[in-house]
């Protein structure tokens, strides 16, 4: 790439990056918890057939769990995997096997419990983001980029002569920069077209600070932010290279970090709707906006029980105190709290320590006492959905009610599947 083209296409590129971090789907916000941690464990001994659960009966929530030690591995890997594919929606005829192998893998690799509320909830989730594809298609994605495109040139004053030419230059693959824009379909095809123009360009790490836009994606859609930071936790070895960003966009990588995000942390919710809308607001966002629901009527001021807690910059909480911040300050002596304990205890809104703090205990033992009866530890938080991909008015609880549905289905396949020797279903295992 000569200094011409480089010139050229210097001025471009920051438009470019501006688009496409415009184009990433929606991100993560924060998490949410009920009073009392109580995680799901297998039994410690096996039953001889699974039970399954009765027509017409409400499901039990999946709740994470382990593996049952001792158990033949290889044998439960063939039942869980034989479980699974029975599970799968009739729909999905394509690589039926590879499907239920990576769901499996990601069960053993995260050693959670193999229930057929735990199957059922992580088909539910692949079924509604991505209809069972690895690398799902955005319909319409080259529009929203020039469309995006368009919009940034005008406010950076982009001559439009400018930008054609740069768009205009081959990049690695032989095609030009417009041809590639005009043949996207998905966002792995997005993250690589960001990844070259930072390899390519000489500066391009430094003028784009290295930082890669597409922040979601594979067929759970799940955060390239949590499965790089899951990671860390919990070494995933498939990465290539180490790349865990390579591999959240295969359908190995990202059904295990996928299933991650949504089991791999104790929520003893009543209802899977409320780890499902987890799922798209953020860990414990359905447990945080029921503490808002609470606190908002202690405080007598209205608060969006969105499920964030604090403000964020940056991914970091802001200095700027939070109206659910504010509301905690407000009846701080009720509370018999001072404004440290309250934004540590805040602080921890992300966590499942959250639920133990003094702050969340007395606002609930005050609302328990107000209302003369317990109030609501879980509540479907109020998030309308954004994105250049949506073109709908969208919710978190409409994501919540709609893989719901799924999950619902898929618990009345579990119902008719023949008895293997696995324990499938939660039936007699105990809590701890």
């Amino acid at each position: 790439m000569n200094t011409q083209r480089i010139s050229r296409l210097a001025p471009v590129l920051s438009v470019l990056a501006a688009f496409l971090g415009g184009c990433a789907a929606v991100s993560e916000p924060p998490a949410v918890q009920a009073p009392a941690p109580v995680e799901m464990r297998m039994p410690d001994t096996l039953p001889s057939a699974p039970v399954p659960p009765p027509q017409g009966a409400v499901p039990a929530a999946p709740a994470g769990g382990r593996f049952v030690p001792g158990f033949p591995p290889r044998v439960q890997e063939q039942d869980a995997r034989r479980f699974v594919y029975a599970l799968l929606p009739p729909g999905v005829t394509r690589e039926r096997d590879e499907w239920a192998a990576d769901i499996v893998a990601a069960f053993m690799g995260l050693r959670l419990a193999p229930n057929a509320e735990n199957f059922c909830a992580s088909i539910a989730v692949i079924e509604q983001e991505s209809g069972f594809q690895a690398d799902p298609v955005v319909p319409g994605l080259s529009k929203i980029v020039w469309r995006e495109i368009e919009t940034r040139r005008k406010r950076y004053l982009i001559p439009k002569m400018a930008l054609d030419a740069a768009l205009s230059q081959p990049s690695r693959d032989g095609r030009t920069y417009r041809q590639r824009v005009n043949g996207l379909k998905t966002e792995r095809q997005m993250s690589i077209l960001y990844g070259d123009i930072i390899d390519e360009v000489p500066g391009g790490k430094l003028l784009l600070s290295g930082y890669n836009p597409v922040r979601t994606g594979g067929p759970m859609q799940v955060s390239v932010t949590f499965a790089e930071t899951h990671a860390r936790e919990k070494p995933y070895a498939a990465a290539t290279n180490g790349k865990v960003r390579e591999a959240v966009f295969t359908r190995r990588g990202g059904v295990y970090f996928g299933i991650a995000h949504l089991l791999d942390y104790p929520a003893p919710y009543s209802s899977p709707l409320y780890r499902f809308a987890d799922f798209n607001a953020g860990h414990y966002a359905s447990r945080n906006a029921a503490f808002q629901q609470a606190l908002a009527r202690l405080a007598g001021q209205a608060l969006v029980p969105d499920g964030d807690l604090l403000r964020y910059a940056d991914g970091r909480p802001s200095t700027v105190a939070s109206t659910t911040q504010r509301a905690a300050l407000k009846i701080s002596r009720r509370l018999r709290l001072n404004e440290v304990e309250i934004e540590s205890a805040l602080r921890q809104e992300k966590e499942e320590s959250f639920g133990r703090t003094k702050l969340y205990q007395r606002v609930f033992a005050l609302a328990d006492e107000v209302e003369g009866r317990p109030a609501a530890r879980e509540a479907l938080p109020q998030i309308r959905l954004h994105s250049p991909k949506i073109t709908r008015k969208l919710t978190t609880a409409w994501f919540a009610d709609r893989v719901n549905t799924r999950y619902r289905s898929c618990m009345n396949r579990a119902a008719t599947v023949p008895d293997l020797q696995l324990p499938l279903v939660s039936n007699g295992a105990r809590r701890s």
